[in-house]
């Protein structure tokens, strides 16, 4: 099977898994809202319990060791990210929404680590890293047309109920699709490793999984409720839906200017990632169309780029345990989340606005940031007393 044609067919997968099956709420929050399904808060909390399932899904895809065990999580991931968006359709309520959020959390997290380590496997295996890079533009483009379906629900005058629907036929229609060609699983390798080299990896891992955990609380806010800040500032107009799909273009855009980058300085892009999405956080709450556009710029472009490259900068440090760090990071990136909308519920409860929470998010990005640069140092200091010795 052609390597090109299993890369292609894994982007598709993280488009359906992750545009539909993970992010498909964002859109659907202005409309969930006035139909007085939830207000705001309990908004947050349907959110926090998809990114609960995702960290439970991450976890869980760590240990999924054998051939069949990751057969079992990323076809079973999938098919479960149609069939819960298809039983959104029929929910209707607080505690129905977050069961169902909860379950896509699992699911996508699923699809998401077992696509990224059968991918990029793939890709260096036939020596085309820049498109196994590409893969990480499937949830952008997914963002984008969910955003799309979104606003056309709108001006047709579509229940949330019809566009979860909507959702799930496309879902279906996407994995039927990639369905035969998605990347197999192998029995892995054993390599060797030295004590030296197992220290300084996993102290460098451990680190990134920091740096993933704040990148969750800073891009989650914005990547929630910018739908519904935008429906709030320009009053249910059609306007309000093209912040959700420009986001994604954006987000798919920042994965194709990062995989064409000179190789090397991977510390350095993320850095730059990390505190573009800081002032894109920070652009938000300036308001009005000026601001939640710079949001979307600041925010969107560098979205999935520091996904794809902290997912390198862990091949870096560990490339024979691509999986495993895959699943460790993703953990870290969904506690990270899971704190996001508790952070925005706790903020607009106790201030009415999510003027706090971004302020909050916006600082952990520049920490993050930070985190990366101070621990590349180390990592160099480490390799070198290692040669010295």
């Amino acid at each position: 099977m052609s390597p090109f044609v299993q890369l292609l067919a894994s982007a598709v997968a993280l488009m359906m898994a992750m545009g539909i099956g993970r992010f498909a709420l964002t859109p659907q929050l202005p409309q969930l809202i006035a139909e007085g399904q939830f207000d705001l808060t309990a908004a947050g909390l349907v959110a926090a319990a998809n990114y609960l399932g995702y960290f439970i899904g991450a976890a869980d895809a760590m240990f999924a060791r054998t051939p069949a065990q990751v057969r079992l999580r990323l076809h079973g991931g999938l098919w479960l990210c149609a069939v819960l968006t298809l039983a959104s359709w029929a929910a209707d309520g607080f505690w129905s929404h977050l069961l169902l959020r909860f379950g896509t959390g699992v699911a996508s997290a699923w699809v998401l680590v077992m696509i990224t380590s059968l991918s990029q496997r793939l890709a260096n295996a036939n020596n085309r890293p820049r498109l196994g890079a590409l893969v990480f533009a499937g949830p952008g483009l997914g963002i984008a047309v969910t955003g799309l379906l979104a606003l056309l629900a709108h001006l047709l005058g579509m229940s949330s109920a019809a566009l979860w629907l909507v959702y799930a036929v496309a879902a279906l229609v996407m994995l039927l699709a990639v369905y035969p060609w998605l990347p197999r699983a192998h029995e892995p390798a054993v390599v060797p490793r030295t004590a030296q080299q197992g220290a300084t990896r996993s102290v460098g891992i451990g680190r990134l999984g920091l740096v993933y955990a704040l990148y969750g609380v800073g891009y989650i806010l914005p990547a929630t409720f910018l739908s519904q800040m935008a429906n709030q500032q320009f009053q249910g107009n059609w306007m309000a839906d093209l912040f959700w799909p420009a986001f994604g273009v954006a987000a798919a855009l920042g994965v194709v200017l990062v995989s064409v980058r000179r190789a090397g300085r991977t510390s350095v892009w993320l850095s730059a990632t990390l505190w573009l999405q800081g002032l894109g956080v920070l652009a938000c709450l300036m308001g009005g169309g000026l601001g939640l556009a710079l949001g979307v710029v600041l925010c969107g472009t560098p979205f999935l780029a520091c996904m794809q490259l902290v997912m390198q900068r862990s091949r870096e440090l560990a490339p024979h345990a691509t999986q495993r760090n895959a699943g460790l990071l993703t953990a870290c990136f969904a506690l990270g989340q899971l704190s996001g909308p508790l952070l925005a519920a706790l903020s607009n409860h106790y201030s009415g606005s999510l003027q706090p929470a971004l302020v909050t998010a916006a600082a952990g990005l520049a920490l993050a940031g930070i985190l990366v640069l101070t621990g590349t140092r180390n990592n160099q200091n480490c390799q070198i007393a290692g040669r010295v010795a």
